[in-house]
């Protein structure tokens, strides 16, 4: 088990851009990773329209076992791109793959908008569908990856949790921005014209908000740590094995943190609706107040994390999701109030792990294998425990047996505690001088 090591918490030497840049940089990098991750919510969130729309009806437990099917094939794609933009931006940089992977992502879900449905061409409406799918999840893949990578090496070393924690409020904000056009659009419209042409509006939006995107990121500062590091004439080489065994222990690591967060964040409101009756607009509200918690807890828990260490947080994040995952699934019936309130608590105890978690990874990996490493760690994580966290759940909930689920959760979450304990403590670490 690795020891504890303490760190120069001052910036580099090597520091080549102001915190004026950086700042601006952070903004530009969190607003279109929000956009990323609206347009990958937003398939979630429709996912009862979708099913309706783009599947065979005759057996509907088919059919959003059918449209939780696409969505893991979406994730499975994750770590194709990942690996791939994250070698890419090994070897160009940060920046050019943030702005490529933001085109690919919004391209996709505009055609998403258009595409026929079930009723108008049949099985290729499922195809086209899943095409698209997969483009989201390599552009996907790339995206977080570079996000994660970027503001992380842009960060100050001693506040790298705290502007790392902007990935996770990304990925809320993402969500809640999806969760609150549904809940607009399904009080506005009504389920019957949402499931005619309403649950196209959302990606028709994300064409929209990506062209301001764009033009944000096009002034991003490149990574400082990235330039110095090309700068040098020869890289002090790791051995493999170490960055494989770094890998492997990230995605322990990681396992338990996703697993949880796709059951929280997306599934429960479907669950919600489709098990339990909730009326679908009151579930999306709910589901709504319940992520703003999270979103305003993740800076603090990052900052916290700068304090106290980053292993402190995921034994802390281990332990209170064993508890919490069977009585918080429970408490969830028809009532509003009991989907705010869990979704609230579950991904608050989220944030707990996810807030250092782009610092755990950058600090983790010398920074010319740094893009790939966390593109191939944090996507395959992502893909294998959390993308198939609502199909597994939904399965179960069909076959009545959620308690299995239930067990499948708290054994990830339980793996998590094990990795936190080889990992040694990296708070405040000057990432042009990492020692691996």
């Amino acid at each position: 088990m690795a020891q504890t090591t303490t760190h120069d918490p001052s910036p580099s030497s090597h520091t080549t851009i102001s915190l004026a840049e950086r700042r601006r940089s952070l903004l530009s990098s969190t607003v279109g990773n929000v956009l990323e991750w609206y347009e990958w919510t937003a398939y979630s969130v429709m996912s009862p329209f979708i099913a309706a729309a783009m599947f065979d009806q005759n057996d509907p437990t088919s059919a959003i076992l059918s449209v939780f099917a696409v969505f893991a094939v979406g994730f499975l794609m994750r770590p194709i791109g990942g690996i791939f933009f994250g070698w890419l931006g090994d070897r160009i940089g940060r920046k050019a793959v943030l702005l490529t992977t933001m085109l690919m992502m919004a391209a996709a879900c505009f055609l998403i908008g258009l595409m026929p449905t079930f009723a108008m061409v049949g099985v290729w409406a499922s195809v086209f569908l899943l095409v698209l799918r997969c483009v989201q999840g390599f552009a996907h893949g790339g995206e977080s990856t570079a996000s994660i990578t970027y503001i992380a090496e842009i960060a100050p070393n001693d506040r790298r949790g705290q502007w790392g924690s902007v990935t996770g409020v990304s990925i809320i904000g993402g969500s809640v921005l999806a969760f609150l056009v549904g809940a607009l659009l399904n009080s506005t419209l009504g389920d019957e014209a949402m499931g005619e042409y309403g649950w196209r509006i959302p990606f028709f939006v994300a064409g929209v908000m990506a062209l301001v995107v764009l033009w944000m990121r096009r002034k991003m500062s490149e990574s400082d740590v990235f330039e110095n590091a090309a700068q040098e004439v020869e890289h002090p080489k790791v051995p493999r094995r170490r960055v494989i065994a770094m890998t492997v222990r990230i995605i322990a690591l990681i396992s338990g943190v996703t697993c949880f967060n796709y059951v929280w964040m997306t599934y429960m409101t479907t669950y919600a609706i489709n098990e339990q009756g909730m009326d679908s607009s009151a579930a999306y509200w709910a589901t709504v107040i319940g992520q703003l918690a999270c979103v305003v807890v993740s800076p603090f828990l990052g900052r916290l994390s700068d304090r106290i260490g980053r292993k402190p947080m995921y034994v802390l994040f281990a332990v209170l999701a064993i508890g919490v995952t069977v009585p918080f699934s429970l408490l969830v019936n028809d009532q509003p109030w009991t989907l705010t309130l869990t979704v609230g608590l579950a991904l608050s105890i989220w944030a707990l792990a996810n807030s250092p978690l782009a610092a755990v990874q950058a600090e983790s990996l010398p920074t010319y294998v740094r893009g790939r490493g966390i593109g191939f760690a944090y996507s395959l994580a992502v893909a294998v425990f959390g993308g198939t966290a609502p199909y597994l759940n939904q399965l179960f909930v069909s076959l009545e047996q959620p308690w299995l689920f239930n067990a499948y959760v708290m054994g990830l979450c339980g793996v998590t505690l094990i990795a936190s304990f080889f990992f040694r403590e990296t708070k405040g670490a000057d990432l042009n001088k990492l020692e691996v």
